[in-house]
C-alpha cells in the first residue's frame, strides 16, 4: 500500500484521536482507583488526612496523564508533519508544475495535524482542571 499525503494525513488524525481518548479515559480510571483508596483509608483512619492523600495523589494522576497526552500527540504530530512535509517534497521534485497544488494540499494537512495537537492540549487542560 503505497501511503500518500492524505492518508498520511487521515492516519495521523486516527492515531492523535485513539491516543488522546485512552489518555483520557486511563486518567479518569487512575481517579477513581484513587478515590476507592481514599474511600478504604477513610474507614479506619482519620477520615480527613485520607482526603488530604487523595487530594495529593489525584492532583499527581492529573499532572502525569497531562503529560503523557501532550508528550504522545506532540511527538506524533511531528512525526506525521514530517513525513507530511517529505510527500510533499518528494511530489514536487517528481512534478515541479504541480507545485502551487501540491504546497496547498500539503499546509492544509499540516494545518489539520497541528488542530489535532491543540486538541490535545486541550484535552490535557480538561485533564487537570475538570477531573
Amino acid at each position: 500500500m503505497k501511503l500518500t499525503a492524505k492518508k498520511t494525513v487521515l492516519l495521523m488524525f486516527a492515531v492523535i484521536l485513539m491516543l488522546s481518548v485512552l489518555a483520557f479515559v486511563a486518567a479518569g480510571l487512575q481517579q477513581q482507583n484513587v478515590a476507592f483508596a481514599a474511600e478504604e483509608q477513610a474507614v479506619g483512619n482519620d477520615s480527613q488526612t485520607a482526603l488530604n492523600v487523595a487530594q495529593e495523589e489525584t492532583k499527581q494522576t492529573k499532572a502525569w496523564s497531562a503529560a503523557i497526552v501532550l508528550g504522545a500527540v506532540a511527538s506524533a504530530g511531528a512525526v506525521m508533519m514530517g513525513l507530511v512535509i517529505v510527500k510533499a517534497i518528494d511530489g514536487i521534485a517528481r512534478q515541479p508544475e504541480a507545485e502551487g497544488k501540491i504546497r496547498t494540499t500539503m499546509m492544509l494537512g499540516l494545518v489539520f495535524v497541528e488542530t489535532l495537537v491543540i486538541y490535545a492540549l486541550i484535552v490535557a487542560i480538561l485533564l487537570i482542571f475538570v477531573l
